[in-house]
Order: C-alpha cells, then sequence, then structure tokens
C-alpha cells in the first residue's frame, strides 16, 4: 500500500498535475488577453468574407453565372460565427468583473473558467474557418438554363382558369396522344394571356420537359425570324456563323438539337398556316415527347396546322365579366355611390364578355366617382363607342388586325356590311347572302356561304344555328369605326339601326353617303327628298313608315338595295321608277295592294320580296315577266287576305301570273301560295315551277287526295304549309315515283305545318322527309296517328330503312282530338329540343325510350293532368325524362 502511495506522489506527476492546473488556470487570469485575440481573429474572418464576396458579386454580374454550393456554405459558417462571437463578447465586461487578486482570481472560480475555456475554444474555431477559405478554388459555376423564360403577364382572366387547366392537362399528361394544340377565339379575349400563363406554369409547376421556347409570330409571316427566335433559345446564336446560314441549314440545325429533346414550342398569334418543317421543327418527336400550342384568330388555322385538338377561348359569361369588370374599377369606386353599382353592370354588359373591352372600359372608369359620369359613359358606349376614352387605341385598333388580314377586299365589304343590323340582331344567312349578291360581293350562294365561313372561322361572325348569324357587339362597333371614321371615304355609312328615333336624320346627313340603315325604329314618314347620288343600300324595314314622298327616290339612281319590309305602307310611291341600279326589293310585310307600273323601270332587279304582303291583288299586266333578270321571287301569302276580290291576280287559278314565271330564264327560288283548287292543279302542271319552289302554303282547297309523287320535282321544298283544307290523304303509290320522291322530293323539306285539316287520319307522308326540323299540327280533328306502322310496312319493300325524325327538333301538336299515336314504338331522336302537346286527350304515348335522346335534356310541355296520365316504355324511360315536363301556360 505504501509502495502504491509513493508511486502517485513521485515528481513527475506532481510535475503534470501542477503544469494542468498552471494551464487551466490561465483560462482566468488570460481571460481578457484571449477574448482581445478572439475579436482580432475573428476581424480577420470578416475581412476575408467581405473578399470573397467582392469576387462573388462581381462574377455573378456575368449571365448565368452563381456562387457555388462551397461558397454558400463557407459564408453561412462565418454568418452563424459571428453570431456565436457576439453573444460571447455581449458578456465581456459582466466577466471581467468577475476577476479578483489583480485579475489571478475570481469571485466565481466556476464559472469563470468555464467562460474562459469556451473563448479559447471559439478562437480556435475562427482561426480554423478563416482558414478555409484557402481550400476554396471555385467561387462561382455555370447555372443550367431554366426550361422557360418567365413573361410578364398580367392575371389569368377571371373565367379562363380552367382552359389553362385544360391545355396543361394537354400538354404533360402522357396518355392523352395530343401532339399539336390550337386556342382560337377573336382578338381581345385573353388568347395570348393564356399562353403566356401556360410558358410560366413551367416555372412553377412540376414537368419533364428539357426547353420551353416562345415566339410571337404575328401578321406578317416571317420565318428567319421564327427560325431566329428558336435558335436563341436553344444556344444557336452563340455560333457567329449560324447568322449567315440559309433558311435550310438552319431549319437542319434547329431540328438536329430539337431532336435531342423534349420541346414545347409556344407561337404566339398566327394569323396564316406556318409550315413547321420549313422551320426545323421536328414533328416526330410531338405527341409524347414534345409539344406545340399556338393561338390564332382562324379557327380554319387549326385545321390547316393540324391541330390534334382546337380550344375555342370565348367571351366571358355576365357572372365572369362582371367580376372582372369589379376587379378593373376597384371597390372604393363602386361604392362611392349607391347608384353607381348598377350602372356599372349595365356598362359591363355593354361589352359582352369580351375581357379587353372590359378591362380598357373599367380601367377608363376606376376614378369616377360621380354617377352622372356614369351614366354619360353608358350613353357614349351605346350611340358612339369610338369616343369613349381608350376605345380607339385599345381596343378597335386591336380588333382591326382581324378586319385587315382577311384576304380579299369583298370579305372586308362583307363584315362592315353586318353591321348595318341593329345590336344583337339573328342576322338571317340567306337574306344577308341575297343583300351580298345584289351588292357584286358574292357571285352566288356557294361563295355567300364560303364568305360567312371564312368570317366565321375568322371570329368575326358567330353561328347561332343553321340559319342565323350575329354580330357581337364590340366587333359591330368596330366595324362601324371603320366605315364612318377610317374609310369614310370609300364606306361612308349611315346608321341609326334600333335606338328608337321617331324622324329621319336631317338630309344633310345623307350628303355622300353609300349605305343607310334606319332599320328598327318608330319612323312615320318620309317627307323630305335627300340627295345622295353615291347611294347603295338603304335599310328602312321594321318602323312604322305609312307614306313616302314620290319625290323621295329621285337622287338615288345608284341604289342597289331597298329594304321597306315591315312597314304600314299601303302604296309604293311612282318615284320608284328612278331606282334604274336597283337589283333588291323587299317590301314584305307591308300593306300594299297593288305594285306601280313604274316598276317596268326597275330592269336590274334580279331579287323581289312580296311576302305576306296579304293585301296584295293587282299586278299591271306583263310587270312580273318585265323584270328579265330577275332570279329570286318570294310571294308566301300573298294576296291571302284579298283572293275574293274581283281581278285579284292570285284568285282562282292564278295561271296568268304562272305563265308569267315561266318567261323569266333566269328565276330560280320561288315561294309561293295557293289559294283554290284549280290553282293547285294548275300549278302541278308546270315541273319548272315545282323544281325552283322553296316555300309552297296551300290554303282554302278542295283537294281530299294529294299524290306525293307529285311533288317529287320540288327537290328545293324547305317549308310547306297546308290550311284549312279538306285534305283527307297524301296518297303514296307504290310504283317507282317513291324512289323518286326519297331520292329528290322532301330531302329539302324542314318544316311542315299542317293546319285546320280536320279530315287527314294519318301523316305518314312525313316520313319521307327525313331532314325535316319542326312539325306543327293543329285543328287536325280526325288525325289519328302521325306515322303509321301498317302504311310504312306497305311499303318496306321499295323504300327500305328510313330514318325519320333523326334531324327533328321541334313536335307542335295543337288540339288534335282524336290523335291516339305519333309512331307505335320509340325512335331515335337524336336532335330533339322541344315537344308540345296541347288539347291531345287520346294521346298516352310518346314515341321514347330511355336511349332515344342520347341523354340530351329536352323539354315536354302540356297540360298537367296529361302529364300525369302519360303512359311510359318502362321505368328506366320515365325516369330518363321525369324531369323535362313543364306545364303549358
Amino acid at each position: 500500500m505504501g509502495n502504491i502511495i509513493s508511486s502517485f506522489l513521485s515528481s513527475e506527476s506532481i510535475g503534470s498535475a501542477l503544469s494542468f492546473v498552471a494551464g487551466e488556470a490561465e483560462n482566468i487570469w488570460g481571460l481578457q488577453g484571449n477574448l482581445d485575440a478572439l475579436q482580432t481573429e475573428f476581424d480577420k474572418l470578416i475581412q476575408a468574407k467581405d473578399d470573397l464576396l467582392n469576387e462573388v458579386n462581381l462574377a455573378e454580374q456575368q449571365p448565368r453565372t452563381r456562387r457555388t454550393y462551397q461558397v454558400k456554405g463557407w459564408l453561412q459558417r462565418v454568418q452563424l460565427m459571428g453570431t456565436k462571437v457576439t453573444t460571447l463578447q455581449a458578456t465581456r465586461a459582466q466577466e471581467i468583473d468577475r476577476l479578483c487578486l489583480g485579475g489571478f482570481c475570481s469571485k466565481d472560480l466556476i464559472s469563470s473558467y468555464r467562460f474562459g475555456r469556451r473563448v479559447v475554444e471559439l478562437k480556435k474555431e475562427v482561426i480554423d474557418l478563416k482558414n478555409e477559405r484557402g481550400d476554396i478554388v471555385d467561387i462561382y459555376e455555370m447555372v443550367p438554363e431554366d426550361p422557360a423564360v418567365e413573361l410578364p403577364v398580367e392575371r389569368t382572366v377571371v373565367g379562363q382558369e380552367s382552359i389553362l387547366d385544360q391545355v396543361w392537362r394537354c400538354i404533360t399528361e402522357k396518355e392523352n396522344n395530343v401532339g399539336i394544340i390550337g386556342l382560337y377565339g377573336r382578338g381581345g379575349v385573353g388568347k395570348t394571356t393564356l399562353l403566356k400563363q401556360v410558358n410560366n406554369h413551367f416555372r412553377c409547376r412540376q414537368h419533364n420537359f428539357d426547353v420551353v421556347i416562345w415566339v410571337v409570330v404575328s401578321r406578317e409571316l416571317k420565318l428567319q425570324q421564327i427560325q431566329h427566335d428558336i435558335g436563341e433559345r436553344i444556344g444557336l446564336l452563340s455560333d457567329k456563323e449560324w447568322q449567315s446560314k440559309s433558311v435550310k441549314q438552319k431549319a437542319l440545325d434547329i431540328s438536329n438539337n430539337l431532336s435531342q429533346k423534349k420541346f414545347v414550342l409556344l407561337l404566339d398569334d398566327i394569323w396564316q398556316p406556318i409550315d413547321l418543317t420549313e422551320v426545323g421543327v421536328p414533328l416526330q418527336s410531338l405527341n409524347v415527347e414534345s409539344k406545340i400550342v399556338f393561338t390564332t384568330r382562324s379557327l380554319d388555322v387549326c385545321g390547316q396546322m393540324r391541330a390534334d385538338k382546337g380550344i375555342e377561348v370565348s367571351t366571358l359569361t355576365h357572372g365572369q365579366a362582371w367580376k372582372l369588370f369589379q376587379e378593373e374599377v376597384g371597390t372604393s369606386v363602386l361604392g362611392s355611390h349607391p347608384d353607381i353599382p348598377k350602372l356599372a353592370e349595365t356598362l359591363a354588359k355593354e361589352c359582352r364578355g369580351l375581357p379587353l373591352a372590359l378591362k380598357t372600359i373599367g380601367r377608363a372608369m376606376a376614378s369616377r366617382r360621380n354617377r352622372e359620369q356614369w351614366q354619360h359613359a353608358i350613353n357614349v358606349l351605346r350611340t358612339s363607342a369610338s369616343k369613349f376614352p381608350g376605345m380607339e387605341e385599345n381596343v378597335f385598333s386591336r380588333l382591326k388586325f382581324s378586319y385587315d388580314c382577311l384576304p380579299r377586299d369583298e370579305l372586308r365589304s362583307c363584315l362592315l356590311y353586318c353591321c348595318l343590323f341593329p345590336e344583337d340582331f339573328r342576322i338571317p344567312k340567306r337574306e344577308l347572302i341575297n343583300y351580298w349578291i345584289s351588292e357584286g360581293f358574292s357571285d352566288g350562294f356557294g361563295d355567300g356561304y364560303t364568305i360567312v365561313g371564312d368570317l366565321v372561322s375568322a371570329c368575326l361572325l358567330e353561328e347561332e344555328d343553321d340559319n342565323y348569324l350575329k354580330m357581337h357587339d364590340v366587333i359591330r362597333d368596330m366595324a362601324l369605326w371603320i366605315a364612318c371614321k377610317i374609310r369614310k371615304k370609300e364606306e361612308n355609312f349611315l346608321v341609326r339601326a334600333g335606338v328608337g328615333i321617331t324622324k329621319a336624320p336631317k338630309i344633310e346627313e345623307w350628303e355622300g353617303v353609300k349605305r343607310v340603315s334606319l332599320t328598327d325604329n318608330k319612323i312615320e314618314s318620309l317627307s323630305e327628298i335627300p340627295n345622295c347620288p353615291h347611294l347603295q343600300t338603304l335599310f328602312l324595314d321594321r318602323n312604322c313608315i305609312m307614306e313616302i314622298t314620290d319625290g323621295f327616290f329621285e337622287l338615288m339612281r345608284s341604289l342597289r338595295v331597298l329594304s321597306l319590309s315591315q312597314n304600314s305602307l299601303t302604296e309604293l310611291p311612282s318615284g320608284i321608277s328612278s331606282l334604274v341600279s336597283l337589283q333588291h326589293l323587299d317590301v314584305s310585310y307591308t300593306d300594299i295592294r297593288g305594285l306601280p307600273h313604274e316598276l317596268k323601270a326597275l330592269l336590274n332587279l334580279r331579287y323581289l320580296n312580296l311576302e305576306r304582303t296579304y293585301h296584295l291583288s293587282r299586278f299591271p299586266p306583263e310587270l312580273i315577266s318585265s323584270f328579265s333578270k330577275l332570279e329570286v321571287l318570294r310571294m308566301l301569302e300573298s294576296g291571302a287576305d284579298s283572293t275574293a276580290e274581283q281581278g285579284s291576280v292570285l284568285s282562282e287559278d292564278a295561271e296568268p301570273l304562272m305563265k308569267e314565271l315561266l318567261c323569266l330564264k333566269l328565276l330560280n327560288l320561288i315561294s309561293f301560295s295557293l289559294y283554290s283548287s284549280r290553282g293547285v292543279r294548275n300549278f302541278l302542271k308546270f315541273p319548272k315551277l315545282l323544281r325552283i319552289t322553296q316555300a309552297l302554303s296551300i290554303s282554302d282547297c278542295e283537294i281530299p287526295l294529294l299524290n306525293v309523287s307529285h311533288l317529287a320535282y320540288m327537290e328545293h321544298l324547305k317549308d310547306l304549309f297546308i290550311d284549312n283544307s279538306n285534305l283527307e290523304e297524301l296518297k303514296t303509290d307504290c310504283t317507282g315515283e317513291v324512289q323518286k320522291v326519297l331520292q329528290c322530293g322532301f330531302r329539302s323539306l324542314h318544316l311542315a305545318s299542317i293546319t285546320f285539316c280536320s279530315r287527314v287520319k294519318d301523316l305518314t307522308w312525313l316520313a319521307f322527309a327525313p331532314n325535316l326540323k319542326i312539325i306543327v299540327i293543329m285543328h287536325c280533328d280526325d288525325l289519328e296517328e302521325i306515322i303509321s306502322v301498317e302504311k310504312l310496312n306497305e311499303l318496306s319493300d321499295i323504300m327500305g330503312e328510313l330514318n325519320f325524325f333523326a334531324k327533328l327538333e321541334l313536335l307542335d301538336l295543337y288540339h288534335a282530338e282524336s290523335l291516339k299515336s305519333i309512331y307505335q314504338g320509340a325512335v331515335p331522336l337524336p336532335q330533339l329540343k322541344e315537344i308540345r302537346v296541347t288539347q291531345c286527350p287520346k294521346l298516352k304515348t310518346l314515341p321514347l325510350n330511355s336511349s332515344s335522346t342520347k341523354q340530351r335534356y329536352i323539354v315536354i310541355s302540356g297540360g298537367k293532368d296529361w302529364w300525369e296520365e302519360l303512359q311510359w316504355e318502362d321505368q328506366a324511360t320515365q325516369n330518363a325524362f321525369s324531369t323535362c315536363f313543364v306545364p303549358s301556360r
């Protein structure tokens, strides 16, 4: 035991212990010096950091460079070290105050020892961190290029978020097999904004594409500029020799580069198709690997660019438009007066959902806090939209690009012509084309429908259905601006359509005008004589005109189109003979009782509309046959109220008039009404008249039996009216004539109206009209069934399978007391919109099953009791149509 103790107390052990104690004691008595040394080393570290930052900042001024992760990490550690040193130095004074005996001892030995030890350790960490700076060789690196360059863009237009999501899914979902996507719509609807949003999605959303390329194409197609933009994006411009290469050489370089990448090419504002292979885009890479998205104002361009998917960017709904308008105006302005919100909503409606107009007008009103200012703005926009602040430069000038890019002057003139109609007017296609033909814009109906298609494709007109067009109000305002201001010398329109005026504009306003539209007003007389020798179009229809002074037309010798339809005129002024250039005359729906002899002067007349002139009875002899250039004559229901008058042209057999029509070699379309059995028999004797009849009305006739084969020649018959006749049956012979009927007769029939024919038992012949859209049956007391299965079976060997009612949209049944069946069984009705049943008590079934309308919603209107007693094929059918009933008023 003593030996052990003596070994511990050896001189060597005692020396080591004293040395350890002295070293640890230095943490106390050397504290102040160590704190100074720590600060000195830390200052050196900060100097090293500042030197490095200067180098890094200078390097990062170069494009596509960034500091290395090693630099980032060292700078972060220096920042952390600064926090530690600052925290420790903050307690320096407190720790120095604890020392005593000249700094060799402490009032709290343990605390001072620990603090001193921490100072020494931290000084070593600072020195080590400063030395690490020498190990940093690369202070910056080249940055990998982002797939897309972010573009400045407004927020997505309200209501178009779903389109953006749809486009994004088409791009990113591999299974959709869509390679080319076309966004089309009229100017100002937000296509470019959407495409920019698509571009920016590649900056913030997950995808697997290597590069996104943005190219603005614009009106004048320049392949070299497109190649330049693509080449710049994919790094080809770094080769100085590339700029001097030919289009073909550049295309090869672009193709080789993009073939190695998954790319997205965004092409904004295409006006004509682009040959992408000529640009160098490798189309074989599309679908799964790469994508192309473009915007255009033309639906045709979508087809010509072979887009796998075309997405229309349409105008906003009222709710969406109102929300966007509120955002642009601001809540403070909307709340500044209790009347302003309602006025603002009215103003928003005037924009008809066009985002460009909503933004322009909303921003213009964002400082208007007076209700009178808002009312004035509404008045200006309704009467002269071009005077509204910002409309010309921000809206019309941009929309005008679509007008300018129409390929022919005739197309531009046809578009401007549409602004002669009132706002929101449903423009009948055939009527419009007839105007165009008379004006010389179109060669015929085929060409006219092509023009309609071109304007619809350019998103400048809208198709409501097969028969009607509409012109968006802002497009109409733009067209008026062009016609009345930009092209005033060539066009010069005077338009007061649908504004409620009671007097015609002052005659000074007519001077130098080429087209005048006063349609849809409350004008009662035209007593002044305007001087307008260049006037070519005059719309006076849908007014209250009772009198026109004889000299009114004297100074209009260039007039080609005159519409007086839907007025209270009882006679035409003799001065109408001055219109020697007139080609189109419409006096339909007027009260005229005769046509003046002076009309014979209208040698160029090609279109004459006398429809629904119910009191018309007198024609001068050989008047109609004098119109040697006449192509279209409409006389449906002309003279309907005057057939009993002695000397009426349309009474009795009407044969003299028919013979005059046969003299007109260019006549190719008529609508006609027959008011006697002799007239029907005479009409059926003239195959030429049958062939050119588009609408036929037979009324007040004693014709119990009419052979369908007689109507086989009527290949252009579109509307057929049979009224107040004792017709019992339209006979169908089982001969070759039936085949002729099926092949030509009734193929064009769209409307069949059978009214007050009390003896007819069935209307099976309607099965011969596969394109029927509307059937109206009223007051047919003995009618038991519409399509007889028994009669169809009799003809089945000859006819084969008939797909009747395939195009039917409306079936209107009124007061058919004996009607039991429309058809025994269910038939497909894929286009059906509505069935109306009124006072048909024996009709207990409809020709429907659960799949008849292909799950389209239809309306079935009738009495509540009738609906409740209706019998269904099965429960599934009843369930399918249970929500379709609307009680009759």
